[in-house]
Formats: C-alpha cells, structure tokens, sequence
C-alpha cells in the first residue's frame, strides 16, 4: 500500500477529548473538556421543541438569513461598527470549522504563521493542515505576557497571520488594550492578518475588559473574528460558529467553508436566534454565574493548598503540580482521573516549550459538581505525591 498523508504525522489525539474519555473510564467528575453539566437557557431549549416548525433541509450555505441577521445586529452593538450580515459573515460548524477555515482563506502552503503558546491544541495543527508552518511565540507565565521582540521576530521571518485567542483557552488570560495595540502595529506594519478566537469574549471577570481586534484603527480590514455560541450559551454539542471579517475574505472564507462542511444544521441555527436577541441582561447573567462559580472553585483551591493561577477570563485555571515529582503530566492526570477521581488536561498539550508541571481544570459545571471535585482533591496531595 501506498504511504498515507504525511502532514497529520506528528499528530495525536485530542489530549482534552482523551482525558474526557478517560475520567468517563474511571467515573471522575470531568473537569478536563470545557463543556457545561447544566442545560442552555430555556427558550433556545422550547424553541428547540417545535420540531415541527423547524426546517430540516439545507440552509444558505453561509448561514441561514434570520441567523446571520440576528448575530450582525448583536455584535454590531458590540463591535462598534456595522456589520452587514449578506456579505460580512459566515456561519459554520462550530468555532473549529470557523478557526480551520480561517487558516484556509489567509494561507498557502508554506506560509508561516505566528502562534502564542501555550495555545488551543487545535491551532498548531489547523496551520499544518492548511500547509502552513507555524511560528511559536511564548507567553511567560504567571501573567502569560509576551515580549514584542520575540513577537515581531516571527514577523520577521514572513508570518502571514497570527492566531490570537482572547480570553486565551488554556491560561485565562485577557489581553489588554496595550498589548492589542501592539499586536496591531505589527501587524500593520508587516502586511500580516490577525486570526482571533473569541468564544469567551463575554466571559471577562471585572476590572478586566475584553477589547475587540477589530476596534483597533487600522484593523477591521485584517481581522477575521472567529466565535461561536457554544460557551455563551451553553450548547457546545450544537456546533454553531462563525467567521466575521470583510467582503473581500468572506467571499474566499464562503468557498472554503462550502467545500468543508456545506453548511451549520439548519433546525440548530433556527433555534439560536432565540439567544441571539437576548437582551444585554442575559449576558450580565451569564458573567455573574461564571464570576461565582470561579470564586467558589479558586477559594476551594486555596483552602486545600493547591497552586493555582487566577484566571481574568475564560472559565479556566491552570495548577502547578511541581511538588508532586511527576516528569509526565499526562501520567499524573490519567493517575489523578484513577486515584482522585477528578479528570483534568496536562498543560503539555497547549506547550510548544518543554512544560509539564501544570495541568488545567475548568469549572463550568453546577455548584454541586465543583463541590464534589473540591472534596475529591482533598486527598490529591496524600494520594498523588511520589515517593
């Protein structure tokens, strides 16, 4: 037989959608994969209901019209500019589809691309399926800050685009208005595109704020804004996302995105435009849980010892696990899912740089989950140190 695709080589698994697997093998409380334990709010939900109603066949292959129409008024109101939804948006499966098909429009095969780490796994290997080498930029931890050297040396050696996710998956961390500035400059000044993954953009926790790319002068006309629904309303499994950026790349965004996937679920988005004209009240609602389930977690955190940084946004912290003696942080999560009971993500997989001593948990999850994951790691440091 003749040798496969060699592009997908140094690829494994999904390591969250591994440790999902595995805190289903041992029946511990899954704080590993980003996905809530409890329902989306209820009107998307009854209009979900009226199956009868709903339509069953293809949509628009860009996105169903009252959809795209529905999500250019919202975030219109929130980018600070008009967003013309017949020419101005794409709508795909999900936040992944939107980040892969993002990469496809912007990239040729051997472009480079500049990559923050630690990142989202899927980053590295949507450049690489798209043909591109990526350019690993750190950022250095407590705060994950990044140093604009470093960060224009990557476009100095010819990065096409950067991939930017704020608030960042996994460390929390929101970008501010300084930093973007100087992200935009650079990326003015070297021709470059950026590619921004929002989905937590209305999950910032005060006195943090999320500054939208394409706010910034200069940028709207090199942004692609890549989002979905799946955090803000609690439907990760209803796979609705989206690309917005101008006419020019939307057009090109439009092929890729037909001849990936065709078009987002046509009953799915129907029922989502329910959420998208929620009032501004919802999303108040929304921070206000996240902000009380992140106190709730990280105070459970510190009363049991445990190292952690504070997240600014996102619904994800990061653990230092150095005093464990563990050289494999993928050994110590498959270990802490078995003797524990408690599923998380070694902080390898985000890593370019040699990083094992910090694994993530995220605490979107009902009260009663967190609290059963905080009594369960009461014995972490008895049941996990190596002797």
């Amino acid at each position: 037989m003749r040798e496969l695709s060699k592009r997908t080589a140094g690829f494994t698994d999904s390591v969250i959608r591994r440790m999902t697997r595995i805190s289903q093998k041992y029946d511990a409380v899954n704080l590993s994969q980003g996905f809530p334990d409890f329902d989306p709010p209820r009107e998307l939900l009854d209009r979900l209901a009226e199956t009868s109603s709903l339509p069953h066949q293809y949509s628009i292959t860009w996105g169903a019209q009252n959809f795209r129409e529905a999500l250019a008024e919202k975030q219109s109101r929130l980018m600070g500019f008009s967003i013309e939804p017949n020419r101005e948006i794409v709508v795909t499966c999900g936040s992944t589809e939107a980040m892969m098909c993002a990469m496809l429009t912007v990239c040729n095969p051997g472009d480079k691309v500049a990559v923050f780490s630690p990142f989202y796994e899927n980053y590295g290997a949507d450049a690489i399926l798209s043909g591109a080498e990526p350019i690993y930029v750190p950022l250095r931890p407590p705060a994950f800050n990044f140093d604009p050297d470093r960060l224009e040396s990557a476009f100095k050696q010819g990065a096409k685009a950067l991939i930017l996710c704020n608030p960042s998956n996994p460390t929390g961390k929101v970008f501010t208005h300084d930093e973007l500035t100087v992200i935009a400059e650079l990326a003015k000044k070297y021709d470059a595109y950026v590619i921004t993954d929002e989905v937590y953009e209305h999950i910032v926790y005060a006195p943090y704020v999320h500054t939208y790319m394409t706010s910034l002068p200069g940028m709207r006309e090199r942004t692609l804004s890549c989002s979905s629904l799946s955090k803000t309303y609690s439907i990760t499994g209803w796979r609705l996302g989206y690309i917005i950026a101008p006419p020019e790349i939307i057009e090109v965004a439009r092929k890729v995105h037909d001849f990936l996937t065709v078009g987002a679920a046509a009953p799915l988005q129907e029922a989502a435009v329910v959420g998208l004209r929620f009032p501004k009240s919802y999303y108040d609602g929304l921070l206000q849980e996240y902000t009380e389930k992140r106190a709730l977690f990280l105070k459970g955190l510190k009363d049991l010892g445990i190292q952690y940084t504070t997240p600014e946004g996102a619904y994800y912290v990061m653990l230092d696990i150095s005093e464990y003696g563990y050289e494999s942080d993928l050994d110590f999560c498959e270990k802490l899912a078995e003797k524990v009971g408690v599923g998380a993500v070694p902080g390898s997989s985000f890593f370019r740089e040699n990083v094992k001593h910090l694994i993530r948990f995220h605490f979107a999850k009902r009260d009663e989950t967190l609290y059963e994951a905080l009594n369960r790691l009461e014995g972490m440091k008895e049941r996990m140190r190596k002797t």
